[in-house]
């Protein structure tokens, strides 16, 4: 599977992707409102600048999937579309950020998670700090505090 890093090209592309994934995937774990409320934040001004502008990430495949790490040590997002899912893009891209945010000297990561991203995360060794509730557009969702340790700490 090819990656490739993003541009600033592909913010529209990476827009698309991601009300593609929220919108034909998301409806296994969350409600018609939450899929809605969750999707609209692909269109809306702002929401998502400043992680394309500041942040480094990869799309894989045929424009299949994305992933983002902004600030440096948080996974910022990750999202395939729906005929694509499945198919390893996410640990791919998982991969790729993981090693480069190591190659940077990070230590950690950490990521706010969905339930459809969560069991991904577990299976790449991240562990689970923490549930929360946050509001998108007046609606509930529960995320999980999530990191992983790339390596070791020094003493």
């Amino acid at each position: 599977m090819v990656l490739r890093p993003i541009r600033s090209s592909d913010h529209p592309l990476l827009r698309e992707i991601y009300a593609d994934a929220v919108e034909s995937q998301a409806g296994v774990l969350y409600t018609p409102e939450q899929v809605r409320a969750w999707a609209a934040l692909a269109w809306l001004p702002g929401v998502l600048d400043r992680s394309f502008h500041e942040g480094r990430g990869w799309i894989s495949g045929r424009d299949e999937a994305f992933a983002i790490r902004y600030p440096k040590a948080r996974l910022a997002l990750l999202y395939c579309r729906g005929c694509a899912a499945r198919q390893g893009h996410g640990s791919i891209l998982l991969e790729q950020i993981e090693r480069d945010a190591r190659d940077h000297g990070i230590e950690r990561l950490s990521t706010e998670a969905s339930a459809m991203s969560r069991p991904l995360l577990i299976g790449r060794g991240w562990q689970l700090i923490a549930p929360e509730t946050i509001e998108i557009a007046g609606v509930s969702f529960v995320r999980y505090r999530m990191e992983k340790v790339l390596r070791q700490l020094r003493s």
